[in-house]
């Protein structure tokens, strides 16, 4: 995945911690290269709890690594109230899937 402002190429780091920073912007992860992370607006969205840019996204949350604060993505939201008996299905097909009964 490459940086959301100009495009860079993550490449493999070397031994350690990669420089490069997750977040999220329109409810959608992106990656963000070192360069761009020196440029104070990087228009990334934020906790509604704390205020926080350290984000993440994944099934349709938004979780805040800061604080915890775990909402529903609006995306997932639409998707839900859009069409009839999705949520029933999905969680049926997470059941069957996660061997609960």
């Amino acid at each position: 995945m490459p940086c959301y402002r100009c495009g860079a190429r993550q490449t493999d780091p070397v031994r350690g911690a990669s420089p490069w920073r997750r977040g999220v912007r329109r409810e959608v992860q992106v990656l963000i290269c070192p360069d761009c992370q020196r440029h104070h607006d990087l228009d990334l969205d934020t906790c509604e709890s704390c205020g926080s840019t350290s984000l993440i996204c994944r099934l349709g949350e938004v979780e805040c690594r800061s604080c915890g604060a775990v909402r529903q993505a609006a995306a997932a939201r639409e998707l839900v109230t859009t069409v009839p008996g999705l949520s029933a299905e999905v969680e049926a097909a997470l059941n069957r899937v996660l061997g609960r009964s």
